[in-house]
C-alpha cells in the first residue's frame, strides 16, 4: 500500500503563524469551511488573514470566529460580510469530540491554516493549550540557537 503524503495536493493561502508562537499544537485536524459566492474569489487571490482567529462548537456546529476574507473588488452587492462567522464542515462524531477536547481547561480550538485540495478549501485546525510567557521565551531562545548553528555550518565553522 503506497503511503499519503500529508502535502500533496495541497495549495497554501494562509497560514496562522501567531498561533504557533502562542500555542502549543497538541493535535490537528482538517474541515471544509463554508463560503460564499465572492468569498471563494477572494480566497483564490490570497486576501485571508487567520490572526486572532478561533473556533467554537454553537449547536452542534463548529463555528470559526475571526477569519478576514476581504471583498472582492468586483463583487459589488453580492459580497459578504468580511469577519462573518463561517461554519465548519466536518462529522458530527468528530464535532462532538472536539467539543469534548475543548471544555478541558486551557483548550481551545485555532485554525492554523487555510489551503487547496483539488478544488475545495480546507481549514486545518489545531486543538492548542495556551503558553505562559516564560515558554515563550524558551521557545524564542530554541529557535535563535538553532538559527546560530545553522549560520556557523554555512559559514564553515562547523
Amino acid at each position: 500500500m503506497a503511503s499519503r503524503d500529508k502535502n500533496k495536493g495541497r495549495k497554501l493561502i494562509a497560514q496562522n503563524k501567531k498561533a504557533y508562537h502562542d500555542y502549543f499544537i497538541i493535535d490537528t485536524y482538517e474541515a471544509g469551511i463554508e463560503l460564499f459566492g465572492t468569498e471563494v474569489k477572494s480566497v483564490r487571490k490570497g486576501s485571508v488573514n487567520l490572526r486572532d482567529s478561533f473556533c467554537t462548537v454553537e449547536k452542534g456546529e463548529l463555528i470559526a470566529h475571526g477569519i478576514h476574507i476581504s471583498p472582492y473588488e468586483q463583487g459589488n452587492i453580492f459580497n459578504q460580510e468580511p469577519l462573518r462567522k463561517k461554519r465548519l464542515l466536518m462529522h458530527k462524531r468528530e464535532i462532538n469530540r472536539l467539543a469534548m477536547n475543548i471544555n478541558k481547561e486551557g483548550y481551545t480550538l485555532v485554525p492554523l491554516s487555510l489551503y487547496f485540495v483539488k478544488s475545495w478549501v480546507k481549514v486545518e485546525l489545531g486543538l492548542c493549550k495556551g503558553k505562559k510567557l516564560y515558554d515563550k521565551r524558551e521557545s524564542d531562545a530554541l529557535r535563535e540557537a538553532e538559527r546560530d548553528i545553522e549560520r556557523s555550518r554555512n559559514a564553515g565553522y562547523l
